[in-house]
C-alpha cells in the first residue's frame, strides 16, 4: 500500500542550520535516510518544499478564484516536504516515518493514498 509522509514542521526549527551544530551531518543524514529506503525499495518519490513564502494559497468562493500569498493556516507548522512510499502495511509506514531526521525535530505524518 503507498503512503504519503507529509514532513511538517516549524520552518525554522528544521532549517539545516538549526537542526544540529553541524549541517553537514544534518544533510548527511537526510541522506542516509534517502539511500536507506531507496534501497530498500520502500521510497517511490519525495522532496523537500521550498520555502513557505513561496507559497500561494488558492481558494474558490462563489465561483471567484481566490488567492493568497503563503500558506495561509491557523498554525506555525507547515509541510516542509513530503515522501511517497509503498509499504506492506500501516505498521512498516510507521517504522519509515520514525526513522525520517525531521521526526527528532518536527513531526511526519503518514497518509495511505486512495487506491481504486
Amino acid at each position: 500500500m503507498q503512503y504519503l509522509l507529509l514532513i511538517c514542521g516549524v520552518e525554522s526549527d528544521l532549517g539545516v542550520e538549526s537542526v544540529t551544530a553541524d549541517p553537514d551531518k544534518a544533510a548527511m543524514d537526510a541522506a542516509k535516510w534517502v539511500e536507506e529506503m531507496n534501497g530498500r525499495g520502500v521510497r517511490k518519490f519525495g522532496s523537500a518544499l521550498r520555502s513557505t513564502s513561496t507559497a500561494t494559497t488558492v481558494r474558490v468562493r462563489d465561483g471567484e478564484t481566490l488567492t493568497s500569498d503563503g500558506p495561509f493556516a491557523e498554525t506555525k507548522e507547515q509541510i516542509l516536504g513530503f515522501d511517497l512510499i509503498d509499504c506492506d502495511d500501516l505498521d512498516q509506514a510507521i517504522q519509515v516515518a520514525a526513522k525520517h531526521p525531521a521526526a527528532r525535530v518536527g513531526a511526519v505524518e503518514v497518509r495511505p493514498l486512495w487506491t481504486d
